[in-house]
């Protein structure tokens, strides 16, 4: 067809002529309203972005004492299960309160046992050594 004729059908209908491929030989055109068509455009964009940001992995932070129950550090360990497994990365931090700071052994032994805990059911890395910040003793992990 025309351009010609495209656009006097198009002004009949009331709607818009958009050329979808100007690079195609002929140009492709399409009789459609403009308005819904950027609509339903920004729409699909919008649907793009919130899928892209969904995959994307957060740091979750989980906080520990060291001075925590078994039963509880059970269930801070099923809670980290479950953010590695969503592909999340895990940031465990051991928290010194008081004089505990002159146990700092102790927050090691309790950073390796909730690793030792996850690594039972979930392969896992760790990214970099545990460091102190503070009275603070962080790690990060992820799922391999």
């Amino acid at each position: 067809m025309s351009s010609r004729e495209a656009q006097n059908l198009a002004n009949e209908q009331g709607v818009d002529l958009v050329e979808i491929a100007a690079n195609a030989n002929p140009p492709v055109v399409k009789i459609i309203d403009w308005g819904k068509y950027q609509y339903q455009r920004m729409k699909e964009e919008a649907k793009n972005r919130k899928k892209a940001r969904e995959k994307q992995s957060e740091l979750k932070t989980m906080k520990v004492g060291l001075k925590i129950s078994d039963n509880d550090l059970n269930i801070k360990v099923r809670k980290m299960k479950q953010f590695l497994n969503d592909g999340d990365r895990v940031k465990v931090m051991v928290i010194f309160r008081g004089r505990e700071m002159a146990h700092k052994e102790l927050g090691q032994v309790t950073l390796e046992k909730i690793i030792n805990l996850i690594t039972e059911e979930i392969s896992i890395v760790q990214e970099g050594q545990p460091q102190f910040a503070g009275r603070n003793l962080s790690a990060t992990i992820r799922k391999k």
